[in-house]
C-alpha cells in the first residue's frame, strides 16, 4: 500500500518548534509504506509557512506543501486528498496528540476495511472536564439527530481510508462543499460527522480503533464558538439528508 499522510496546518508555529514535523519525518522517512506527507498550510499569518519550505521541505524528501487561503481544518485535509498521488489517505493533528507510531494500528485494519478511525473512546487522558463533559453531550446529540451509532469517537483527528472511497464520499458532501472563508482557527468538526455519516450511509466499511490519546492544550480550539459551529453542521445535515440532497447524483 501506498500512503499519502496529511497535516492541517494553521499558525502552529508552536507546535513545530516543538519538533513535532521532526518526529513525523523521521518516522514516514522509515517506513516505505508511506509514499509522501502532504503539510496543507492553511493560510496561516505566522512563521509556520516559512519554517516548512526552508527547513522541513529540504530534510524530508517526501513532504509537500500545499497552501489554502485560511478556510479551516476541513478544506485543509480535502486540500490534501486533492493533491495526495496514494491510495491510502491518512491524516493526523500536527499537534501530534495521538502519537504517529499509532499508525500502525490503523494499518493493520486496512486489509478488511476502507476507513478506520482513531478513538479516543470515553477516556481522554489530561483533557479538562468541561471538555470530557461537552464530548459526552456531544455524542448524545450526534446520535439522536444524525445517528452513527457505534460509533464512539467521530472527532479523534487520527483517521485512515481508502482513496477511491474518500473520493466517492467527497462528491457528495454538501455541508462542506463549498469553499468558505473561516474566522480565526476553526477545527470545523462537521467535517468529521459528515464524512462518516456519507461513508456509513453509502455502505462502506468503518472500524473504529482504539488509540493512545493526550490532551494538548491548543489556542485553536474554542468550545463555545466551535459547538456553536458544529450544532449548526448537524442540523445542516439531518435536514439535506431529510429533504434528499444526499441522493442526489
Amino acid at each position: 500500500m501506498k500512503i499519502s499522510l496529511i497535516i492541517p496546518c494553521y499558525n502552529e508555529e508552536a507546535n513545530i518548534q516543538k519538533g513535532v514535523l521532526d518526529k513525523i519525518g523521521n518516522f514516514t522517512a522509515r517506513d516505505d509504506r508511506f509514499l509522501e506527507v502532504i503539510i496543507v498550510d492553511d493560510g496561516s499569518n505566522d512563521n509556520s509557512r516559512f519554517i516548512i519550505k526552508n527547513k522541513y521541505l529540504k530534510t524530508f524528501p517526501k513532504f509537500r506543501l500545499a497552501q489554502n487561503s485560511h478556510q479551516g481544518k476541513a478544506f485543509a485535509i480535502l486540500t490534501g486528498i486533492k493533491h495526495s498521488k496514494g491510495s491510502w489517505v491518512m491524516f493526523s493533528d500536527i499537534d501530534l496528540a495521538t502519537p504517529i507510531e499509532e499508525a500502525d494500528k490503523l494499518i493493520k485494519e486496512t486489509n478488511k476495511n476502507q476507513i478506520v478511525i482513531g478513538s479516543r473512546n470515553s477516556y481522554r487522558k489530561g483533557a479538562p472536564l468541561l471538555r470530557k463533559i461537552m464530548a459526552k453531550g456531544f455524542i448524545v446529540i450526534r446520535n439522536i439527530v444524525v445517528g452513527l451509532r457505534g460509533i464512539k469517537d467521530t472527532q479523534c483527528g487520527f483517521k485512515i481510508f481508502e482513496k477511491n472511497a474518500a473520493d466517492s464520499i467527497i462528491k457528495k458532501l454538501r455541508v462542506f462543499h463549498d469553499n468558505r472563508k473561516a474566522k480565526g482557527s476553526s477545527v470545523s468538526a462537521g467535517f468529521d460527522l459528515e464524512f462518516l455519516f456519507l461513508a456509513k450511509k453509502f455502505g462502506y466499511a468503518i472500524k473504529e480503533v482504539p488509540v493512545v490519546w493526550m490532551h494538548v492544550e491548543t489556542k485553536n480550539v474554542n468550545f463555545i464558538r466551535d459547538t456553536a459551529e458544529t450544532l449548526k453542521d448537524i442540523l445542516k445535515i439531518k435536514f439535506l439528508d431529510i429533504i434528499g440532497k444526499y441522493n442526489e447524483k
